[in-house]
């Protein structure tokens, strides 16, 4: 939607603040998943090899 008059100094500002602040909650998110995803994998791999495994011991090869 399209303002009636031009944005004042202060709105400007404002959607600045704005647009740091999201591109720093999206920043922190990024790098929470970058972080973390060395444990999750390890996770994945180990639930992947326990699951093998039964399965391994269950059909007696």
């Amino acid at each position: 939607m399209l303002r009636p008059f031009p944005a004042t100094p202060r709105d400007l500002v404002w959607s600045a603040c704005m647009f740091v602040t999201g591109l720093a909650f999206f920043s922190i998110g990024a790098h929470l998943s970058y972080v973390n995803v060395a444990p999750q994998q390890a996770r994945t791999k180990a639930r992947s090899d326990m699951v093998s495994e039964y399965i391994r011991r269950k059909s007696g090869n």
